[in-house]
C-alpha cells in the first residue's frame, strides 16, 4: 500500500460526515465500511505507513469511487449535498440518522459487508420514505415489507430462477447433473431450482441429483459423466471451497467434455483460474459486468490509476456507478425517483431492471431488486 493511499485514508477522517455543498440542495447520504475507529487513536493514525488491513480496502475503494463520481457530477453541473459516513463507526445508524445534517436526505447509497448492518439502515429509509440503494452483498439482511430497500445485488432466488431458464435455452440436451452437498442453504438452493421448474411453461429440464461431500474427487463425480455427450454440471452450493473442488475434479476427468454452472459467489474467485481448473468451461451469474475495455470504464480506470497508482477494483466501480447513476436519476426526478430506478438515461456500465419482489402475487412488496443478470463464461482464466 503506497503512501498516497494511506494519506487518502487519513483524509477520510476529515471527510466523515462531509458536506460537499452546504447550500440547500438535494442530499445523498453514503455509507461504507471504512473502520476508521480501528485506524485512529483520537486524531493519530496508528496503523503505520505500510500497514492497511485487507478488511479496510473494499470500503476505501467504494469511497474512492463515490468521490470520483461526485467530481464527475460537479463537472456536469450537477450539484448535490453529499454526506459520507463510516458504517463501522462507534456511532449507531440511529444516532447518525437523527443528526441535524441528516434531515432532508433524499437518497441513501450503501455498501454493506455484514448482514446485521442492512436492517437498521433499511428501517430508517422506510420510516422516512427514502430509497436505499444497496450496492453490495449481503442482500436483504432479513428485511421484509420494505419497498424502499433497492437491492442492486440480485437475490439468490432470482439467480437460481434465471440459471434454470438459461439452462433450458442453452443446455437442455446436455447430460445435466445437479451437484450439491448437505446443508440448509444447499437445500434452499435446490428448492429454488425445483420451484423454477414448476413455474416454467416450457418443457422441464431432465437432470439427476448427485450429493457429494467436501472430499469429492474425480472418481466420485466421473460415474455420473457421459463421454458421448456434453456434461453440464450445476453446482448447488454457495460454499466456495466445495465449488473449487468440483471444478478441479471435473478438470481431472480428462476424457469428458464438461461445462459447470456456478453460483454468483464465483465472481472474482481467483482459484478457478488456476492450472488445476484448466479445460472446464465455467459459467456464473453476476449483476455487475464491468467491461474495462469499454470507453467509459477505461476512462474511469485510467483516472483511478493516475490518482492512486493501482488497478481499479470492482468495489471502486460499484461506488462510482452507484453514486453517478442514482444521483443523476435523483436530480432528474427529485419528486418520484422510485418510479425511474430502471431508467437508462444515465447508464454507465450496467443495465439495471429494478422490480418489486413478492413472495406471491397477493402479498406485499418485500423489497425492490435488480432482475438484470449477466452470464459470464470463462475457460482457463480467460473470459469468453
Amino acid at each position: 500500500m503506497n503512501k498516497l493511499s494511506i494519506l487518502c485514508l487519513v483524509l477520510l477522517l476529515q471527510a466523515f460526515g462531509l458536506q460537499l455543498s452546504a447550500q440547500n440542495r438535494l442530499k445523498v447520504a453514503v455509507f461504507a465500511p471504512i473502520y476508521l475507529d480501528s485506524a485512529f487513536n483520537g486524531d493519530d493514525y496508528k496503523l503505520g505507513i505500510n500497514n492497511l488491513p485487507k478488511y479496510m480496502l473494499a470500503g476505501q475503494d467504494f469511497y474512492n469511487g463515490v468521490m470520483m463520481a461526485v467530481d464527475s457530477l460537479q463537472s456536469d453541473g450537477k450539484d448535490l449535498e453529499v454526506l459520507f459516513y463510516d458504517s463501522k463507526s462507534k456511532e449507531s445508524i440511529y444516532t447518525i440518522a437523527h443528526k441535524p445534517e441528516f434531515e432532508g436526505v433524499n437518497l441513501i447509497i450503501a455498501a454493506f459487508n455484514n448482514r446485521a448492518d442492512v436492517k437498521p439502515l433499511a428501517d430508517i429509509a422506510q420510516a422516512r420514505k427514502i430509497p436505499l440503494i444497496s450496492a453490495t452483498y449481503p442482500n436483504d439482511g432479513g428485511v421484509t415489507n420494505n419497498p424502499y430497500l433497492v437491492m442492486i445485488n440480485t437475490s439468490l432466488k432470482t439467480h437460481v430462477e434465471q440459471i434454470y431458464k438459461y439452462l433450458q435455452k442453452n443446455h437442455a440436451t446436455s447430460n445435466l447433473i445437479y451437484v450439491k452437498k448437505k446443508g440448509p442453504l444447499e437445500d434452499l438452493i435446490q428448492y429454488y431450482f425445483q420451484e423454477a421448474a414448476k413455474a416454467t411453461s416450457s418443457l422441464q429440464l431432465k437432470y439427476k441429483i448427485v450429493e457429494l461431500t467436501d472430499n469429492l474427487t474425480a472418481q466420485t463425480i466421473s460415474s455420473s459423466l457421459d463421454s458421448n455427450k456434453i456434461n453440464t454440471i450445476i453446482c448447488g452450493s454457495l460454499n466456495e471451497p466445495f465449488g473449487i473442488k468440483l471444478v478441479k475434479a471435473l478438470a481431472a476427468s480428462k476424457s469428458y467434455d464438461c461445462t459447470v454452472m456456478g453460483m454468483p459467489t464465483w465472481d472474482g474467485l481467483k482459484d478457478l483460474d488456476g492450472t488445476e481448473c484448466k479445460g472446464v468451461n465455467i459459467i456464473f451469474t453476476t449483476p455487475y459486468n464491468f467491461v474495462r475495455t469499454a470507453p467509459t470504464a477505461a476512462k474511469v480506470a485510467a483516472a483511478y490509476k493516475s490518482q492512486f497508482y493501482g488497478r481499479a477494483s470492482d468495489m471502486f466501480f460499484k461506488g462510482f456507478e452507484s453514486m453517478f447513476h442514482f444521483s443523476s436519476l435523483l436530480i432528474a426526478h427529485p419528486e418520484n425517483i422510485m418510479e425511474h430506478l430502471s431508467d437508462k438515461d444515465f447508464k454507465l456500465f450496467n443495465d439495471f431492471i429494478i422490480e418489486p419482489f413478492k413472495v406471491s402475487s397477493d402479498q406485499p412488496v418485500q423489497y425492490l431488486e435488480n432482475k438484470k443478470l449477466y452470464f459470464i463464461k470463462k475457460i482457463d482464466g480467460a473470459y469468453k
